[in-house]
């Protein structure tokens, strides 16, 4: 499987480090990414987790942009203020910086949410109530696509 699907809630050790599922740290064996790339998510309070080709399709978005226009100025204070690259330990654990804990509100436990070509880290909480609510959208708009 070369996509991060599911999701898995584990627990932060007493050193703020959590173990990543194995099935996502499979993914990033597979795709052979070592360095991480964290970001802020734009929508959700979660931090979104890929590797570096990820920050390049962001940079690829404002390099066809005027560089002085909002809309540049923007989505790199977004992508570059509000990104860091990261690694895994050699257990495959990350570690639960301030950086992660401000944004998402992760406290002792980080859930994993797969979003196909990367990966999200969030408090259990907020992923539950966000995940409930997308079913409910879904669920009133009937069957069938949109």
């Amino acid at each position: 499987m070369n996509r991060f699907l599911s999701n898995a809630t584990n627990r932060i050790d007493a050193k703020g480090r959590v173990s990543v599922p194995s099935s996502f740290r499979a993914v990033l064996a597979q795709r052979d990414i070592r360095e991480l790339y964290c970001f802020q998510d734009f929508v959700f309070p979660a931090i979104s987790v890929g590797g570096p080709e990820l920050l390049d399709r962001f940079e690829r978005q404002i390099a066809g942009e005027d560089p002085f226009s909002p809309m540049a100025n923007r989505m790199s204070l977004l992508i570059h203020g509000g990104g860091v690259f990261m690694r895994l330990d050699s257990e495959g654990r990350l570690m639960v910086t301030d950086f992660i804990r401000d944004f998402s509100g992760i406290t002792t436990d980080v859930t994993f949410v797969g979003r196909a070509d990367h990966f999200q880290l969030w408090a259990p909480q907020a992923f539950e109530a966000e995940q409930a609510a997308a079913r409910a959208e879904r669920r009133s708009r009937g069957p069938g696509p949109g």
